[in-house]
C-alpha cells in the first residue's frame, strides 16, 4: 500500500506551514522553493486542504497560505485523509457489504487491522510534533531513536 504523491507532498506543504506558524502567510512560491515541489501542484494541494478546513488562503501582495488551526490541532491523518481519502488497503474494509465473503473472511480482519494501525500512527502525529522532528534534523540531531513508530 502506498500513499500517493498527493498525500506525501501535501504533508510536506503542511509541515512547511507548521514550521512557520504565527509568522504570517507563506507564499506558494516560497513553499515550492523550500520543498522542491512545483508551485502549480501546490496550488492543487492547497485547494483540497482549504476545502477540508486545514488551510486558509489570502490573496494579494501580502497573501499566501496559513494553517487554519494550530499545528498541535492538526494531525498527519487529517492531512492524508483530506488528500487521499480513507486509508483502507482493500475495498471491503470500507464496505463489508460489498463482498459476500466478508462475514467469514479472516483476511478482511487483517486488512482492517492494517488500516487501523496506519490510522493510529498518522492520528498520533501532529504537525507540531512533525515540525519539531524537522527542526531536530535540520540542527543535525538525527534523533530517530527518540521517535517511536
Amino acid at each position: 500500500m502506498k500513499i500517493s504523491t498527493k498525500g506525501r507532498y501535501g504533508l510536506r506543504v503542511m509541515l512547511e506551514l507548521a514550521s512557520h506558524s504565527g509568522q504570517g502567510a507563506l507564499r506558494v512560491e516560497q513553499i515550492a522553493r523550500r520543498q522542491g515541489i512545483s508551485a502549480k501542484y501546490i496550488h492543487v494541494l492547497v485547494s483540497s486542504l482549504r476545502s477540508a478546513g486545514l488551510v486558509n488562503t489570502v490573496r494579494g501582495p501580502n497573501g499566501g497560505c496559513t494553517l487554519a488551526r494550530s499545528p498541535s490541532a492538526i494531525t498527519a491523518l487529517d492531512v492524508v485523509a483530506a488528500l487521499e481519502g480513507a486509508s483502507a488497503p482493500v475495498e471491503c474494509v470500507l464496505d463489508a457489504a460489498g463482498c459476500k465473503r466478508s462475514a467469514e473472511c479472516a483476511t478482511r480482519e487483517v486488512w482492517c487491522e492494517v488500516a487501523a494501525a496506519m490510522d493510529r500512527v498518522l492520528a498520533g502525529l501532529t504537525l507540531e510534533q512533525l515540525a519539531r522532528r524537522q527542526r531536530d534534523k535540520e540542527a543535525g540531531r538525527a534523533a530517530t531513536s527518540n521517535y517511536q513508530i
